[in-house]
């Protein structure tokens, strides 16, 4: 722990610090949430420790309360959950193995991933992504507690704005990424399908939907590497004509 506090600037860590503080608050909402719709308080506790991801959590609550089945409830936090299919393809050298995976995967959520993505190099990626990610674990399950034993109090959570927390962290940690054209155009384009899609689909869909934005940035990539290509082939071409002139 003491090296990945030398290996972190202070800026990571108060951004790690805001987004746990962040995370809390939205737990209290979740916990508050659930038991004022005639959940059990433990059942969003329960959930916020053996599945620790919020969007699918808060999925699973609303449908459950809403009167839909537990299969559907089920399916649909999973639906909402595939998005960290390609968070792990982005990560795989932080993670590690063993029972590190184990763990690393559990604790793998947007903002660990967003803030091990915006770092240098591998060590501080590894140092971030870890922080984060059990800070995380931390905060969601006290944040759903305290939240399940105030529910009675605070009838309407979100009255006080806890669920404007979450996304302004998220917006915070992405704007500096949008420095990038091409980065910026991909964001653009999924929040376009993401804005196009939501009248249309469940919750949850249209953040997936929005991932194939990320095409842009690969075929992007690969026009950038293959332009650069064809002028080193340019450049060598050249080279050996003059060569032999």
């Amino acid at each position: 722990m003491r090296s990945i506090w030398r290996t972190l600037d202070r800026g990571v860590l108060t951004g790690i610090g805001a987004i746990c503080l962040a995370v809390a608050m939205i737990g209290v909402s979740y916990g508050a949430t659930a038991v004022t719709a005639g959940l059990p308080a433990w059942l969003p506790v329960l959930l916020s420790v053996a599945v620790l991801a919020g969007g699918s959590e808060f999925v699973f609550i609303g449908i459950v309360t809403a009167g839909g089945g537990l299969i559907a409830a089920v399916m649909a936090g999973l639906l909402v959950n595939a998005r960290h299919l390609p968070y792990g393809l982005s990560v795989p050298d932080v993670i590690g193995s063993g029972w590190r995976r184990l763990l690393g995967t559990h604790v793998m959520n947007d903002e660990s991933v967003a803030l091990a993505m915006s770092q240098p190099d591998r060590e501080r990626r590894r140092a971030a992504y870890w922080l984060c990610g059990l800070g995380v674990m931390a905060a969601w399950p006290l944040g759903a507690v305290i939240g399940a034993a105030l529910g009675s109090v605070v009838p309407d959570p979100n009255a006080f704005g806890l669920d404007a927390v979450f996304p302004a962290v998220l917006l915070t940690l992405v704007l500096p990424a949008l420095r990038d054209p091409v980065t910026r155009t991909a964001a653009l384009a999924g929040a376009a399908v993401a804005a196009i899609s939501a009248p249309f689909v469940g919750p949850g869909v249209p953040v997936l939907l929005a991932l194939t934005a990320v095409l842009l940035v690969v075929r992007r990539a690969d026009t950038g590497e293959s332009s650069r290509a064809d002028e080193h082939d340019a450049a060598a071409t050249e080279t050996v004509v003059k060569a032999a002139g």
